[in-house]
């Protein structure tokens, strides 16, 4: 049976490639840097992945996890359990659902050219989506329905400066 062509060829030393960076690269590859504090710190690199993970009570394949369950006849009865590790590191997963737990912060904000085009539009029309689509200032020619979600997407991430803004357009009655 003939050789491969390249079996038989001498190996020789390749100048060209840079070694530090396949090392790193190869480095990089296989122990990834693991951005979760509690993760990193309970990390035994001479484990493999999915036995560190088994010991902090998460898994590496959900598929084992959570398996899914095959049709079976009416007639047969058979029962699988899938297997349970020993979790060590108890702590790492009530950490991990202590914060998964917290509330999320809403963060949207919107652009200050939308806040004055909307305080605009309120201050003088109102309610009436018709009018401020028919506005001079509405340069986009936005339909009364995109102004009124525009609105409404306002009142959502700024309801304080909102609630203070729909508070200074009520005429304060003069007391003499």
């Amino acid at each position: 049976m003939p050789k491969a062509k390249k079996a038989s060829k001498r190996h020789r030393f390749d100048y060209n490639k840079d070694r530090k960076k396949l090392k790193k690269q190869f480095i990089k590859k296989y122990k990834p840097r693991i951005e979760h504090p509690q993760i990193r710190h309970a990390w035994d690199d001479n484990k493999s992945t999915a036995r560190n993970l088994q010991e902090m009570g998460l898994t590496f394949d959900p598929n084992r996890a959570l398996p899914v369950k095959k049709q079976r006849l009416i007639g047969e009865d058979g029962e699988s359990k899938a297997a349970a590790g020993v979790v060590t590191k108890p702590y790492i997963l009530n950490h991990l659902q202590e914060e998964a737990s917290l509330p999320e912060k809403d963060t949207k904000t919107l652009s200050s050219d939308l806040i004055e085009f909307v305080q605009h539009m309120i201050r003088e029309h109102k309610d009436d989506y018709k009018a401020m689509a028919r506005d001079e200032k509405n340069y986009y020619q936005d339909t009364p329905k995109q102004i009124k979600r525009k609105i409404n997407e306002y009142k959502r991430c700024h309801s304080q400066h909102f609630d203070e803004f729909m508070n200074s357009l009520v005429p304060q009655p003069m007391v003499e």
